[in-house]
């Protein structure tokens, strides 16, 4: 099986409080002199064949980035899969890659390596980015039929990515630079990885 870039949607997760930043919108922060959110779409854009970002604020901001925004459907900010249930979703096409848009060095790579193991085996269901072994859940590329499951876990009150995908056919994808994947969550860190790169 050969999966096309038109075959995948890509969705930058922005859906947050942003709560160890003080409740700002994390996406909109600025890191080299661009949002966040911007970073990880530029990034993602030429690795997809469609692109939307999950935020549910500053709407209008986000939807002059010049891509679709999609909302959550589930109340009260219920986290990372509640953005990834509003873009499987929204999108028609049958996978869908995630990342969050606080994590602006990614690889270039990503959804290359994700697709990899679908071509090989036909009932694989997700494929989740790993390094040193520790899964990165966030960056992950999934069937979009899976959606019904995201919705049944979600309603039972579930929230963490990995506990959905735990009973759901899946592999982990091995990347060499675990710095890549770096998150940031407060000030200092924007700041320190600002002076890094």
């Amino acid at each position: 099986m050969s999966i096309s870039l038109d075959d995948i949607a890509g969705v930058i997760l922005a859906g947050g409080m942003g709560r160890r930043m003080g409740g700002v919108d994390k996406g909109l922060r600025n890191f080299k002199s661009a949002p966040l959110a911007l970073h990880a779409m530029m990034r993602l854009n030429s690795q997809v064949g469609s692109l939307c970002i999950n935020a549910n604020r500053n709407i209008g901001v986000y939807e002059g980035f010049g891509v679709d925004v999609v909302c959550d459907i589930q109340p009260d900010y219920a986290g990372p899969l509640a953005g990834m249930q509003a873009a499987l979703a929204h999108t028609n096409s049958p996978f869908l890659v995630t990342v969050p848009c606080d994590v602006p060095m990614f690889p270039f790579n990503l959804v290359e390596k994700l697709s990899a193991p679908f071509e090989k085996n036909v009932g694989l269901m997700l494929t989740v980015a790993s390094t040193k072994g520790r899964h990165h859940p966030v960056f992950c590329m999934m069937r979009t039929e899976l959606l019904p499951s995201m919705e049944e876990f979600l309603r039972k009150g579930g929230r963490k990515i990995d506990a959905w995908y735990a009973n759901i056919p899946h592999e982990a994808v091995e990347f060499d630079d675990e710095a890549a994947f770096h998150n940031v969550n407060t000030l200092e860190e924007l700041k320190e990885l600002e002076q890094k790169s």
